[in-house]
Order: structure tokens, then C-alpha cells, then sequence
């Protein structure tokens, strides 16, 4: 018996030791997902500085790879794995478009058979609908010469039986349309009709503004997408205009696919109104190899102009009850990507628990260009950034984490300051090496990047294995335009010490006057950075969270009028993250 059980031991230690290597061998990825972005081609858009920008994405799986697409981009990327994307560069304009600038604006794809369908935003009549059986290697032709619906914004959707649907509208006043078109011949059939409407008297979340709060201007409903599951019809929007940190992505179910449609009282279903880059709107739910879903949408930026913008995406799903979900929680921290069937809903199944390390630690720097001042670096704040005074090589930034902490993955944000491209810059590529010390004396090789060829806006590396260390520094080797600027130099992995504890005194208070928003209120936690506040409109549902950094109170503008709502939250720092409060109910 004693030899029995010995082998059984030995067993479940042999059995736990695997899994902890199968789960150390999984990727990681984190957001804002570093691709290849173009800059804007308008010359209206760049008159605060040429800048980056992108929106409006779809990922579709074809054949066996991912393919991304979204705005203006002058190409397409695809990926095996949905962390290392390929660019195929191509215009899909023919000569007599009148846009030469809209490249594929939020551009709309479908899957029919072995063919993949893409096609970008128009009012016009004009525009092209594009197929391919092999996008891998850049071969389309014209499905349609001149696709007659003229969609802004569409969104297409082929139903079990066959038949074609298209989804569009983008506007604060309009509502989102729906129409059949023939699957053969892509003429529509019969006249559109309406499907969605806003309706921001009711839905905190819908109304216009940062803080959704500025009136002065009707939410939008713009970026249509379509899900079947379970024999419902989820038709998705964005709202309610991508300027804000509450740009997220709504929901409407229906028993038909032109409708009537009823609005899912879980709203937003994505939504990341803090963190270091915020916004979760406009984008597209999908199903990855293994049968997970996940939810992609745009990122945003907004210094340059109104439309700088990135991509970011993360887990999703339904629940038992059919309740389309996403789960932003630390949705830019590194995050596990899919080796099989996982549950979205196991906590934060996908997170790694790495944290920030360095989050407004002290920062040291080789020169500073007017007010943009070296701790903007590890402020957590894509919209901040530090700006040395030329590109030139052994410009450097350097990190003191504090302590010798455990580093897992770094990711380098650069900001564009004194850029000077415009539209896709093909040959781009930006070279650095990051050093490493325990003292600050002693330094090492920890990221070499000066050969690199690749264009790495938001480069993320996850270090081959975990390293120990106190201070980072991080030195340019080749700037492709402007000056050496860096939004977000983010260390992550695990401190030396204890993590917080839990909050005390939360409070939610929720006035008569004003029902769509509150003020959310707590003791503070003296060892704590941040905090995570997670709500929803069901206590077995809160599905929706905002991160809140170096504060103790939140305005919370995003709830629905009639509904009471259910809040808990924690804290974390550079260890960990604390239990979470009981959940507290808001009537």
C-alpha cells in the first residue's frame, strides 16, 4: 500500500509539474497589440503632428489563419497564432473611387465557402467587393465591380441557411440598418430596414463625451457585427463615440436576423474605461481555432487628433444564459492566448498575473524636449509621454523599479513626436537594447534589439526566462521619424513584497436626480497603486470593470437608468492583487 501510494504521488507531482510547464509554454500577448500601424494619410487630421492611427478592426479565421483588418491600413495582417502578424501591403481602390484617402475604412469581412469577402465604407455605389481563396498570398479579384448597398461602417453576416445579410450606419441621429443581398450576385434584395436605435435617456453609457457627461453632442451608434449562437442573432454596436475612454460596444438579441431586435440589459458587453490605454468599441466578436471566443475592438489615443487610435483584444463568450460577455479585467497587462478549450468565465482565466512594476517609480533620463517630462514614461497613461531632444543613438531612459523584483515581459510604447510619415511606411523599423542591473552600477544585456528590422510601435517582449533586477534602462539605437519618445515603458512580473489588502469603506452613492451615474468611493489602501472596481446589473454578472490608478473615487456616468446595479472591488500593486470586497447592491 505504502509503494501505492509513493507511485501515486509520484504521479500527481509528475502530472502538476507538466501542467505548470504546458502553462509556461503558452504565448502571451499584450494590448495595445503591437502591429505594424500606418499613419494618417489626411493632412487635416495631422495639423497637432503626424501620428499613428488606426480603427474599426475585424479578425476573421480562414483556412486555418487569422486575418485583421481594419482602417486605412493600405493592407491587411494575418497570423497563425494571434500574436505574430504578417502584413500584406495592397490598395483595395480602384481609380475611379473618389476617396483615394479611405483606404478600407472600417472595413467589413464575411466568409462564404472556401472565399473570404472584404469590403471598406462607402455612401457611394462605386466601391469594389473583393474575394480571395488564397489571402495568404495577397491574390484577390472583384466579387462585385460595383457593390450597390454603399455601407458606412458595414458589417456582413451569412446565416446557416445560406443567406446573406449586411449591417451598416454610423451616425448620432440615424439609426443602424439591415438589408439581404444575394449570395451569388450581391445585388441587395428588397429595401433596407431599420434594426438599432440609441437610446442615451435611458443608457448612461450611450451618451457622448469623455466621461460620457458632454451633451452638447448625441452619442453615436456606428460598427455593426454579427453573431449567431444558439439559434439567436446578436447584432453588436459601437458607441458612443470614439473620441472617449467609454467607447465600448453594445449589444441587441433577436429570434430573426433583419430583427425586431431587443437590447441585452448587460451593456456594454465591452467596455475598458481605465487603464494605461482605454476604449473597447467598435470591433468584432470571433471564434478561434479551438472554439474560444474573443472579442477585438479599438484602442484609444486621441492627442493628435480625434481619430489616433490602436487595437486591443480580449477574451469573450456566452453565458449559460446566453448573456454575450468580454472580459477587460487588466486588459493591458499581458495576457495568456488560447492552447485549447478554455472558460472566459474562470476569474481571469486568461490573465498571467504579472504586474506593473515600475508604475510612477523614479525615472532618470539622457535629455527632456520641452514639457514632455521623463516620468510620463511609467505613468500608465498612453496619452503622457517622455520625449527625448533628438532620435540620435544613446538617447536613454532608465527605471528604477524600487527593489529587485521579478521582471516576466516588458512592453516599449514609443509616441510619435516630430514625425513626418504619412499613410503605410513600408522598410520601417526601430532598433533599442534594454540593460538590466541589480545596483545600478553592474549592467547587462537584457533585450537586444539593435538588429532589428521590424516595425515595433508596442513592442512586446516576453523574456525567455524570468529575470531578477532593480533597475532598467532602456537606450535607442534607430528612430525611423521624429524624436525617441516613449508613451508606456511597462516592466511586468512579481515584487519582493506583500500584496494590499482589501478595501474598506466602499460606497457606491447613486442620486435620484441623475440615475445614470454615481460616485464610487473607498478607504485607501496605503500599499495599494490601483484598484479594480467590477460591476453589472446582475450579482452573478459583473462582467464589466474600470481599473483606477493613484485615486480612491471614480464618477461613474455609464449606467442604465432603470436597472439597480451590483459593484465589488480590489486593490493591487507590484505583488498582487487582493480579495475582493462582497458584492454590494445600488438601487
Amino acid at each position: 500500500m505504502r509503494s501505492f501510494k509513493s507511485s501515486l504521488a509520484l504521479f500527481l507531482l509528475l502530472v502538476s509539474f507538466a501542467g505548470l510547464n504546458a502553462q509556461q509554454k503558452r504565448l502571451t500577448y499584450c494590448n495595445p497589440l503591437n502591429l505594424d500601424y500606418g499613419y494618417t494619410p489626411f493632412k487635416d487630421f495631422s495639423k497637432w503632428g503626424r501620428h499613428r492611427a488606426t480603427a474599426d478592426p475585424t479578425v476573421t479565421l480562414f483556412k486555418g489563419k487569422y486575418y485583421l483588418f481594419s482602417t486605412n491600413q493600405w493592407g491587411y495582417w494575418y497570423s497563425d497564432d494571434m500574436v505574430n502578424w504578417h502584413f500584406n501591403y495592397r490598395s483595395f481602390l480602384r481609380p475611379y473611387n473618389e476617396n483615394q484617402g479611405d483606404n478600407l475604412c472600417a472595413p467589413a469581412t464575411l466568409v462564404l465557402g472556401d472565399t473570404l469577402l472584404v469590403i471598406g465604407s462607402t455612401y457611394n455605389k462605386d466601391f469594389t467587393l473583393w474575394m480571395s481563396t488564397d489571402p495568404v498570398h495577397n491574390e484577390w479579384k472583384a466579387a462585385k465591380d460595383y457593390f450597390k448597398v454603399g455601407a458606412w461602417d458595414p458589417g456582413m453576416f451569412a446565416d446557416d441557411d445560406g443567406r446573406v445579410y449586411i449591417y451598416h450606419g454610423s451616425s448620432n441621429t440615424l439609426p443602424l440598418y439591415g438589408q439581404e443581398i444575394d449570395r451569388k450576385t450581391f445585388e441587395p434584395i428588397g429595401p433596407k430596414v431599420e434594426t438599432l436605435h440609441l437610446d442615451y435617456e435611458e443608457h448612461g453609457w450611450e451618451r457622448f463625451g469623455e466621461n460620457n457627461d458632454n451633451v452638447f453632442l448625441g452619442g453615436f451608434m456606428e460598427g455593426s457585427w454579427m453573431n449567431k449562437h444558439d439559434g439567436k442573432y446578436y447584432l453588436q454596436f459601437g458607441g458612443s463615440g470614439t473620441e472617449g475612454r467609454g467607447y465600448a460596444d453594445g449589444v441587441f438579441v433577436g429570434e430573426k436576423p433583419l430583427g425586431p431586435f431587443t437590447y441585452q440589459k448587460h451593456n456594454p458587453f465591452s467596455y475598458k474605461p481605465g487603464g494605461f490605454i482605454k476604449g473597447a468599441g467598435h470591433g468584432a466578436t470571433w471564434a478561434d481555432k479551438y472554439g474560444n471566443y474573443w472579442h477585438i475592438s479599438t484602442m484609444v489615443v486621441n492627442v493628435k487628433n480625434n481619430f489616433e487610435r490602436r487595437i486591443g483584444f480580449w477574451p469573450a463568450g456566452f453565458d449559460k444564459d446566453g448573456v454575450l460577455y468580454c472580459n477587460t479585467a487588466y486588459g493591458d497587462f499581458p495576457q495568456y492566448l488560447p492552447d485549447g478549450k478554455e472558460d472566459h468565465l474562470n476569474g481571469n482565466s486568461n490573465f498571467t498575473g504579472w504586474m506593473i512594476l515600475n508604475y510612477s517609480k523614479p525615472v532618470e533620463v539622457s535629455s527632456t524636449l520641452g514639457g514632455y517630462h521623463a516620468n510620463n514614461a511609467v505613468d500608465e497613461d498612453i496619452k503622457t509621454y517622455w520625449s527625448a531632444k533628438t532620435a540620435n543613438k544613446g538617447e536613454w531612459l532608465k527605471s528604477d523599479l524600487g527593489d529587485v523584483c521579478t521582471i516576466n515581459a516588458i512592453q516599449v510604447n514609443y509616441a510619435d513626436q516630430d514625425a513626418e510619415f504619412s499613410g503605410k511606411s513600408r522598410g520601417v523599423f526601430t532598433q533599442y537594447v534594454i540593460y538590466s542591473s541589480v545596483d545600478g552600477k553592474n549592467w547587462r544585456v537584457l533585450v537586444d534589439k539593435s538588429k532589428n528590422k521590424t516595425d515595433v510601435p508596442h513592442d512586446y517582449i516576453e523574456l525567455s526566462k524570468p529575470a531578477k533586477t532593480r533597475y532598467l534602462k532602456l537606450v535607442n539605437i534607430h528612430m525611423p521619424t521624429g524624436k525617441f519618445a516613449i508613451s508606456g515603458f511597462r516592466a511586468f512580473g512579481k515584487g519582493a513584497g506583500a500584496k494590499p489588502g482589501e478595501v474598506k469603506d466602499f460606497m457606491v452613492l447613486r442620486g435620484d436626480a441623475e440615475r445614470r451615474n454615481s460616485w464610487i468611493r473607498w478607504q485607501p489602501v496605503d500599499n495599494a497603486i490601483g484598484y479594480t472596481i467590477y460591476m453589472g446589473v446582475a450579482p452573478d454578472k459583473l462582467y464589466n470593470n474600470i481599473m483606477v490608478y493613484g485615486k480612491n473615487e471614480y464618477f461613474f456616468n455609464g449606467m442604465e437608468k432603470s436597472l439597480p446595479y451590483y459593484f465589488q472591488i480590489e486593490s493591487f500593486n507590484e505583488n498582487g492583487i487582493s480579495e475582493r470586497t462582497k458584492v454590494i447592491e445600488v438601487k
